[in-house]
């Protein structure tokens, strides 16, 4: 009887939530929850939250190539949206039937909120239900940060009254939709981290996993040392990321933890047959067994590519140390191209992969963690010290019989460290946190990390596709308004116009 009730609020909390800002749900009043274990069941729900389908942070920076000579090869290479995104377009994303982010993340604080609003009518222990507490707050925190960086301006003294986002913080579809300041969205994330940072569960082992898809002591602090490092606020910063790096400070060894699928992969080109080396931890596309013993994770999340191919940009292969850098080894698939039918005429590009084709790990990790270490200290002038946190990772990372002078970074100022460590960042952690670093770079308080624009040479397009016989130069630029992305327009109809559209 109890998982039938349970399987009902879960379904409830599905179908109710579609343009949950504005309409109201057909509520059934017999889906009530009255114990914390029905609560915790919906958090151990790991498949409503891990996964991140954000397409701007895919398409929308230097990390993503975006390039002439794969429509040349295949037409139909690029989605609308990817090349719109990629080119940072404001008239025909709102547009877009198949953009989903805002509205999906949402969901995921909907739920929270459900989870808060029903902690004080269940019956249970009442330590159980401070860590519910904690945990859904964290919930609600790591989905409204993604959400403020992806669709707000960046923050500063000069936007913090700028648009925010609506801010939830109960299920009733009668609170106001109107998107707050900057400043107030802030505010409310940081009052949910520092709620989230009295969680005293630590990470245990289930079955080989860790427990990294619940709140946890770890995720915890990873997360208000992202925000803190977002504000700039490096002291902060660095404080909770060795905080979650003392709750959990596991590494996966390049060298003994990961190997090539033993599954063949080959393609047909012209008379060649070519092999692709996949990762072992592409085989598995709908069993998550791979994914959820990845034992870096702190907080168990993934961004999802619907297109299957992170197409790396030529500048971020660049970085590699193809030699003997094994996430060039095992993350960049060779011939990849040919894999997404790139084959008549025949084109040869690789693609980024890490679990299937279109999962990469974003929640925050141990990886994580140790380069929010290293670039703190390297910003408070600490750059020796910088130097020593950043090869930990370096030394998980690379071939164990590369010369010394391969593995370990050097650096002779404060200046050169950050240098050397935003680049390992892009090397560690592409796609994902590219959109995010840019935006704060441009708007700290040292000029040496700024990005003063980002350009693509493409084709011009209109709503009936691209002309591929007008090519032109795309730009973004560091004080651009377009660093927030559109809002999708089903939203702001759906609210009646209460919810207001970005001004570009």
């Amino acid at each position: 009887m109890k998982k039938i009730l349970l399987l009902s609020i879960a379904i409830f909390l599905i179908s109710s939530c579609t343009e949950f800002l504005s309409e109201k749900p057909n509520k059934n009043t017999s889906l009530v929850p009255t114990q914390i274990e029905q609560l915790e069941y919906l958090l151990n729900n790991y498949s409503s939250f891990y996964s991140e389908g954000n397409r701007q942070v895919i398409h929308g920076t230097d990390d993503y190539g975006l390039m002439k000579e794969l429509v040349e090869a295949k037409a139909s290479t690029y989605s609308a949206a990817q090349y719109q995104f990629a080119t940072w377009d404001v008239e025909f994303l709102p547009l877009d039937g198949r953009e989903g982010y805002w509205a999906g993340e949402y969901k995921k604080i909907f739920t929270a909120n459900m989870i808060l609003k029903y902690i004080p009518l269940v019956s249970g222990s009442e330590d159980v239900k401070k860590e519910v507490e904690h945990e859904a707050r964290l919930l609600r925190a790591y989905s409204m940060l993604q959400l403020v960086q992806t669709y707000c301006l960046p923050y500063n003294e000069s936007t913090k009254n700028e648009m925010g986002l609506t801010l939830k913080a109960s299920t009733s579809f009668e609170e106001n939709t109107e998107r707050a300041t900057l400043e107030a969205t802030y505010k409310m994330i940081e009052d949910d981290i520092k709620d989230a940072l009295n969680i005293s569960t630590e990470m245990t082992v289930v079955n080989n996993k860790y427990t990294s898809w619940r709140g946890n002591k770890a995720a915890a602090n990873a997360l208000a040392a992202r925000f803190y490092l977002l504000m700039g606020d490096y002291e902060a910063a660095l404080g909770y990321a060795e905080n979650a790096l003392k709750s959990h400070n596991v590494f996966v060894d390049y060298n003994t933890d990961m190997k090539y699928s033993d599954i063949v992969s080959e393609v047909t080109v012209g008379s060649d047959k070519i092999k692709l080396e996949y990762p072992y931890t592409h085989d598995n596309q709908s069993d998550m067994t791979d994914m959820l013993e990845w034992k870096e994770f702190m907080y168990f999340r993934m961004l999802n590519h619907e297109s299957w191919w992170y197409i790396p940009s030529r500048e971020l292969l660049a970085l590699y140390d193809q030699q003997y850098d094994l996430r060039y080894r095992y993350h960049i698939v060779e011939h990849y191209s040919y894999d997404r039918g790139l084959t008549a005429p025949a084109y040869d590009y690789p693609g980024y992969i890490f679990f299937f084709k279109d999962r990469l790990p974003s929640g925050p990790t141990t990886a994580e963690m140790t380069l929010v270490k290293a670039e703190c200290q390297a910003r408070l002038g600490n750059y020796a010290d910088a130097m020593n946190t950043v090869n930990i990772l370096r030394e998980k990372r690379f071939d164990k019989t590369a010369p010394v002078a391969a593995i370990k970074l050097t650096a002779s100022s404060k200046e050169e460290a950050i240098a050397k460590i935003i680049e390992e960042r892009r090397r560690e952690m592409p796609f994902t946190q590219r959109w995010f670093d840019i935006r704060r770079y441009n708007n700290n308080d040292y000029p040496g990390d700024d990005i003063d624009e980002l350009t693509r040479e493409f084709y011009s397009y209109n709503n009936a596709g691209l002309d591929v016989n007008s090519p032109k130069t795309y730009s973004i630029k560091k004080d651009s308004r377009r660093w927030a992305a559109p809002l999708h327009q089903s939203e702001l109809e759906a609210s009646n116009g209460v919810i207001k559209q970005n001004i570009y």
